[in-house]
């Protein structure tokens, strides 16, 4: 137990140097030496100021979209099968679509349509015919809840792929309730642009015109363009933007334009639809308003299009982005937004570093006022403990936050109360006269298991505060976690060490503590 070999003595010296080679990044502009792998610990909202968005998945417009999609099906069905209806509309209130049958000897086919319509999804629709022939198709509530739930898992995704194109460092994006999602953006100043990306549904379509585009009819509807007109475009969808493959900024004829390629069913849709239509206009929609309607000149069979207008280079990136990321399921509405300016980081940052420097200086003149030269001992030891937990936090480029700088500080107590349970063991050790190295034996012996038994209780905690945890709170169980480790390390193994050279070489007849 208390016996070093030099090739171990050797390894514990070799990850303390490792630690601070690791910290280098931290402090220095230029990586040296070169060899090193160069990370950094990436500073959070709090330190570094940016921009805070508290966004909400409008659930309503969501069920509302349901409701027309299902209506619009409806009546497609109920056409294509020869059944007439009187008054058919959608209710979001009550969540369903109605209407009255053309005529009662129709009731059969009506309910034999709608089940067939309905099938795939049973489970969401409960179908009602009155005696008096009114038809209702309601929306269940369970199954509006189960589409809101994944509404929201899939804005959070198409969010996070949305935020990752901007490339913006360590951002932070967490669900808050059951429609609610919290987006930290470290860095950003301006969140302007970002609420332009998140606000955009991007549902994108391809629509033939109406033959006649200024004037209404049957199957269109009139939607504006960029210019401010109207055009009417045929409701049925020819293309989707679902099925795009990726879509890029880039020059065309001196314009900026959005180069879009189409997946396998995209472009058999695309080529289908163009080799049908050559020489009409054909309209890209995009959220309910025709960006562009190019006439078809030749039919494109390459799976590839250009989105031309009036683009900048920024907003042609944004369009690019939004399709690549994928269409919104409902609306984002921005329920809250703040900026974090540097200098209240800066701020931050003087204040938390202020804090850990002086508690740190008083525990060690604690330590150095109490137990001399094993207190001198335990304060390398923490000095080491805290290089260590930057050294971790910067090889895996961890974010860290104030939480987070409050969790170094409180490792850092307890990393202090594991050597002074250590030193008090062995003074009483010496108080019942054991010999100097007896009581060194002993009293690290008898400390040893309480050390751990404490240190391993607080880690499983931590972890699970990790696992469930979000934002500050997972940043404050990261940086516990990491120092439990470093602490047990430090305290068990690099203590011990100074301690056990420091008798070799002098071997005592009392220990100073």
């Amino acid at each position: 137990m208390m016996y070093y070999s030099r090739l171990r003595m050797l390894g514990v010296m070799a990850l303390c140097l490792l630690s601070v080679l690791l910290c280098l990044p931290n402090f220095m502009k230029d990586p040296f030496p070169r060899w090193l792998p160069w990370h950094q610990v990436h500073l959070g909202l709090d330190l570094r100021g940016g921009s805070f968005l508290l966004l909400q998945v409008d659930l309503k417009a969501l069920e509302k979209d349901r409701l027309q999609s299902l209506e619009h099906q409806i009546r497609q069905a109920l056409v294509a099968e020869g059944l007439g209806y009187v008054g058919m509309q959608a209710n979001p209130a009550s969540a369903e679509v109605s209407f009255d049958l053309r005529a009662p000897s129709e009731r059969a086919g009506v309910l034999k349509t709608l089940n067939a319509l309905t099938q795939d999804v049973s489970h969401e629709f409960d179908i009602s015919i009155s005696p008096e022939g009114h038809v209702v198709v309601r929306l269940r509530h369970e199954a509006l809840v189960a589409r809101a739930r994944e509404a929201v898992t899939r804005s959070i995704e198409i969010v996070r792929r949305r935020i990752d194109s901007t490339g913006a460092l360590d951002p932070t994006i967490a669900r808050q309730g059951e429609d609610r999602i919290i987006v930290e953006l470290p860095g950003i100043s301006d969140p302007e642009r970002i609420k332009a990306l998140l606000g955009t549904t991007a549902h994108m379509t391809f629509h033939l015109l109406a033959p006649n585009p200024t004037q209404e009819v049957p199957g269109a509807t009139m939607l504006p363009t960029q210019d401010g007109r109207k055009l009417a475009v045929l409701d049925p969808v020819e293309v989707d933007g679902a099925d795009l493959a990726d879509a890029n900024a880039t020059m065309s004829d001196g314009k900026w334009a959005v180069h879009l390629k189409f997946d396998t069913k995209g472009a058999e849709d695309f080529a289908r639809i163009t080799t049908a239509n050559v020489g009409k206009p054909f309209a890209i929609v995009l959220d309910g308003r025709v960006i562009t309607y190019p006439v078809i000149n030749s039919p494109i069979t390459a799976g590839q299009g250009e989105i031309s207008g009036n683009f900048s280079a920024q907003s042609a990136a944004d369009l690019a982005v939004l399709l690549r990321a994928g269409a919104l399921p409902a609306p984002l509405t921005v329920v809250e937004q703040r900026s974090i300016g540097p200098s209240l980081g800066e701020a931050s940052i003087r204040a938390g570093l202020l804090s850990l420097g002086t508690g740190f200086l008083l525990v060690v003149t604690f330590m150095l006022l109490f137990y001399g030269r094993f207190g001198f001992y335990a304060d390398i030891a923490l000095l080491v403990n805290l290089i260590m937990i930057l050294a971790v936090l910067s090889l895996f480029e961890a974010t860290l936050t104030l939480p987070g700088m409050a969790g170094i500080l409180l490792t850092l107590g307890m990393a202090v109360d594991a050597n002074i349970l250590i030193n008090e063991r062995i003074r009483e050790e010496v108080r019942l006269g054991r010999k100097p190295l007896q009581a060194l034996q002993t009293g690290f012996e008898r400390a040893t298991g309480t050390i751990i038994d404490s240190n391993a209780t607080a880690f499983l905690a931590h972890v699970m505060l990790f696992v469930f945890g979000t934002g500050p709170v997972k940043n404050f169980a990261l940086t516990i976690t990491i120092g439990i480790g470093t602490t047990l390390f430090t305290t068990l193994v690099l203590s011990r060490m100074l301690i056990i050279r420091w008798y070799a070489h002098t071997r005592p007849q009392k220990l100073p503590v």
